[in-house]
């Protein structure tokens, strides 16, 4: 109990997180993209480094740089499909060698910016949990204002275009998304595990429910409760916060897969008896 008294801003950011990233996540990976919250974190490691040696908010350097980047990628990947995997690449490792380059020439090699690569949700102060509350709220708010025209960019593209779909716009909506979703989960799970956070809910969701409505919703809730139970077990066995969430949920992902398979397998099983 006393863990939860002292350490609820902690709490609620990891929850109010938990939850959100995997709402963009549901999208990201419907729509074949779920390494882009990796990329994307990358990307928001060298604004964090910038931030650092400008001496403003590192947080808000990495949202600056993690929207940027996200645009950029986006305009990148449909300006040329067929080198889309070097122009990601062009981003990612670039961002991360400005990082390096930067922090090295600043001195800025410190627990302070590796405490942004592997999470410190222990230290999350009241007025941080606002930040992460309210960019957390936000994304939760955009999707739900224009949750049709996500769904038919992430379930059928070239049919959405047809139907007069603002595909492009909608598309840098899901990529602003997710670049806010990494620059708020960040503080939680770090930026190294980020896209762990946005992608396993889903998958875990997916192996147990089929409609997008219903994935969306329960993704957001095993992000929630595997966030809540990875700080709890954290404390009692002494490990780092960012580390057992990811643990917990990759747990869950394998677990959730073994029993969908076993349900395959007892089911052919079944009809095939039927048939017989």
């Amino acid at each position: 109990m006393s863990f939860l008294r002292i350490f609820w801003p902690s709490i609620l950011a990891a929850v109010v997180v938990g939850a959100a990233a995997p709402g963009i996540g549901a999208f990201v990976v419907q729509k074949r993209l779920s390494l882009i919250g990796d990329g994307v974190g990358h990307i928001a490691f060298a604004g964090v480094a910038l931030g650092l040696w400008l001496g403003i908010s590192p947080l808000a350097a990495a949202l600056i740089a993690a929207i940027a980047g996200a645009l950029g990628i986006d305009r990148l990947r449909r300006r040329t499909p067929e080198e889309g995997d070097l122009a990601l690449a062009l981003f990612f490792y670039g961002a991360i060698a400005v990082a390096v380059v930067v922090a090295s020439r600043t001195g800025s090699f410190n627990v302070r910016l590796f405490g942004f690569l592997f999470g410190q949700v222990l230290t999350v102060t009241r007025g941080e949990l606002l930040t992460i509350a309210a960019l957390g709220g936000a994304v939760v708010l955009v999707i739900a204002g224009l949750y049709r025209g996500l769904l038919a960019i992430a379930i059928d593209e070239e049919a959405a275009i047809v139907a007069g779909v603002p595909v492009s716009a909608l598309n840098a909506v899901v990529m602003v998304l997710a670049a806010t979703a990494v620059g708020v989960g960040m503080q939680v799970v770090g930026i190294l595990l980020v896209a762990a956070l946005m992608v396993l809910p889903v998958g875990v969701a997916r192996n147990f429910v089929n409609s997008f409505h219903h994935v969306l919703v329960a993704s957001a809730a095993i992000g929630a409760l595997s966030a809540f139970g990875g700080l709890l077990i954290s404390n009692v066995a002494d490990t780092a916060p960012s580390g057992t969430i990811v643990l917990i949920l990759a747990a869950l992902f394998v677990l959730s897969d073994v029993v969908r398979r076993a349900r395959t397998v007892l089911g052919f099983r079944a009809r095939s008896a039927v048939v017989r």
